[in-house]
């Protein structure tokens, strides 16, 4: 195997004698045709070719090292493959990348621990209220976390358009240094995130009392589970900029391409939250224990991460700072040094069979036959992609870029970029709303109808519920990552329509795989659910809603990579009109089971709401991949129109 010239003229310089050589009079200099001779040399890549060139060169002098340098970067610049031009009739086609299962899972898995805090969290919540505070004030955890959840949902455009806009400013800051169009967005979405969260904050706060009654539906419950709720909301309210700030580096972490940074951040906010329900769920006061405790904990946990994010960001890891040194005092030696290295000799040792170049001749067919020799990483082929930038990582992004005084100064704001926020907003937010307006309708029926002990228990499968979900809902967003690489093809060919079909086909198999998991954590439903409560009513009607659960679940690995498939795609329309219908038929069959329960037509309990839902979650389920296989047959026919 013959290398590249840039691959061997890097590991001659590597190789070369360190000292009191000089260079001969013939050095490889290129002629203005070497990329036509590039061309032709990668194309064929005779064993002949490669050293013909060497005495086809001309312009004899004598040169250092630091100039000889220069020059082969130039020279290994013009000479790389992906530099080099060739004639029209040979160039290949682009190759569609298909992601495989375990390309596919190496990515969700990540994903999950991110989309699993939130949930995680509440359940934590759930469960030291109900085992340190008593039914009622578990039950008060319903409306509440309902209202500023969901309530939540309003300001989602945050992290969507967080996401999608790193990821567009990561394309455009390839080939520049310092990621200034990164930079700025990310700046940009931090501080949209604090005037936005504040200002949601208040609103919460000052509509809690409306939000609550509203949801519960009715004057006749508990003035202790109200009062508890109202508490929850207020307290939360002071958590909203945080909590903005969070999601909003959460999304950027995402748009980067860093899956795994969130998690250490985030499973630090969740001890914090653990510790402050042990601490202050239990206490007698009610502004700091029962369901107050819990709002308190959260808040504190997500100041804690806005804190540990905002190190994360700003603070460069010590160990790539001492390689930066290490990297630079190097290069300053290389520079003093004035050293002159015998190129030409070391090329007769590698191509000769005399025995001094014997040890030269064996380590270069050592390291052609490594690994070493197509490593991606390795300092000689990094060479050869001088244009093809890594994404950075997040750790340490914003060092020197980030400070206190500017960022909270609201004339810093950059207007254009913040602009580019609008789109997101109308979009984004109809879409969730209509999401979870099953959710909604369902903690209303609960609230106003089942009365205290279905109110505790729709809260505590509720909880595992949500912990359950965000295992395929990385799934989803991993094929809004994928499925648009092939969707986007330029060159509507069969081999788009075929990948296209394998990648949603890949997809489909994770889903199924994942509803059988998640099918087998029901089933632990009646071990897991005696660590929230004591009440053996309430755990009764726990073990009630089990099958309507299973049966979401089951399906909804499906529904999610159907759902990412499709939001893949840019079939956004369809989804806002499916989204439209559901956000009024879900809702209003929920509603139809609470009149016949006040009117004794039928008795309702929460696993006859879960029993409802879950056929909702099947009908969906089929809708999206029936319109995936539509719109595959109209890849296919637009495959033989352009034929």
């Amino acid at each position: 195997m013959i290398p590249s010239a840039p691959t061997a003229t890097a590991w001659l310089l590597l190789a070369a004698p360190s000292s009191g050589y000089t260079l001969p009079p013939r050095i490889l200099r290129p002629r203005a045709t070497t990329t036509t001779r590039a061309s032709s040399f990668f194309r064929n890549r005779p064993s002949d070719r490669f050293y013909r060139r060497i005495d086809e060169t001309t312009d004899v002098h004598d040169v250092p090292l630091d100039s000889f340098s220069a020059e082969t970067s130039s020279s290994s610049s013009s000479l790389s493959p992906q530099s080099a031009a060739p004639s029209s009739e040979l160039s290949p086609q682009p190759v569609i990348e298909t992601p495989t299962l375990s390309k596919i899972l190496s990515y969700t898995f990540p994903a999950i621990g991110v989309w699993l805090c939130s949930p995680v969290l509440s359940m934590i919540d759930t469960a030291a209220v109900g085992l340190l505070s008593g039914t009622a004030q578990q039950a008060a955890l319903n409306p509440a976390v309902s209202v500023t959840d969901y309530g939540a949902l309003v300001v989602a455009f945050m992290y969507t358009a967080t996401t999608n806009l790193i990821a567009a400013a990561q394309q455009h800051d390839k080939s520049t240094p310092d990621d200034p169009r990164t930079t700025t967005t990310l700046l940009t979405g931090l501080k949209l995130a604090v005037f936005v969260g504040t200002a949601f904050g208040i609103l919460l706060s000052a509509s809690a009392s409306l939000s609550i009654k509203t949801l519960i539906g009715n004057d006749s419950l508990d003035p202790a589970v109200l009062d508890a709720a109202l508490r929850y909301v207020r307290i939360r309210s002071l958590g909203m900029p945080a909590a903005l700030v969070i999601g909003t580096a959460q999304s950027a972490c995402l748009g980067m391409r860093d899956v795994k940074s969130p998690l250490y951040v985030l499973l630090a906010a969740a001890l914090i939250n653990f510790v402050g329900d042990v601490l202050l769920v239990g206490n007698g006061n009610v502004w700091l224990g029962g369901a107050a405790g819990v709002a308190w904990a959260t808040v504190f946990s997500q100041y804690g991460a806005l804190f540990m994010f905002w190190r994360w960001l700003t603070a460069a890891p010590k160990q790539n700072e001492k390689k930066k040194e290490e990297e630079k005092e190097e290069k300053v030696s290389s520079d003093d040094d004035g050293r002159v290295v015998n190129v030409t000799e070391g090329i007769l040792e590698l191509t000769g069979s005399s025995e001094r170049g014997e040890w030269r001749r064996r380590q270069f067919r050592k390291f052609l036959l490594s690994p070493k020799a197509s490593d991606k990483d390795s300092p000689i082929t990094q060479s050869t992609r001088r244009n093809d930038k890594p994404a950075p990582k997040s750790r340490g992004f914003l060092a020197n870029k980030l400070h206190l005084k500017e960022f909270i100064r609201p004339t810093n704001l950059d207007v254009p970029t913040a602009k580019e926020y609008l789109p997101f907003v109308i979009p984004v937010t109809t879409t969730s709303v209509g999401r979870i307006s099953g959710y909604i309708a369902m903690s209303h029926v609960a609230s106003s109808t089942l009365g205290t002990f279905d109110m505790a228990a729709h809260q505590i499968i509720f909880s595992i519920f949500c912990c359950l979900t965000p295992i395929v809902d990385g799934l989803s967003q991993v094929a809004q990552s994928f499925v648009p690489g092939v969707f986007e093809h330029k060159i509507k060919s069969k081999e788009r329509a075929v990948a296209l079909a394998q990648t949603v086909a890949n997809f489909r198999k994770c889903g199924v795989a994942f509803g059988a998991v998640l099918v087998s954590l029901v089933a632990c439903i009646p071990l897991i659910s005696r660590y929230f409560t004591t009440d053996a009513m309430v755990l009764h009607r726990v073990n009630g809603a089990i099958p309507g659960v299973g049966l979401f679940l089951v399906v909804n690995g499906l529904m999610c990579a159907g759902e990412g498939s499709l939001l893949g795609q840019k079939d956004l329309r369809f989804l806002r009109n499916m989204y439209a219908i559901f956000f009024f038929t879900v809702p209003a069959y929920m509603l139809r089971l609470k009149r016949r329960s006040l009117l004794g037509i039928q008795e309702v309990s929460i696993g006859t709401m879960w029993a409802a839902f879950s056929t909702y979650n099947v009908i969906r389920t089929c809708i999206w991949h029936l319109r995936l296989a539509q719109l595959q047959r109209r890849t296919e026919r637009g495959v033989v129109s352009v034929a």
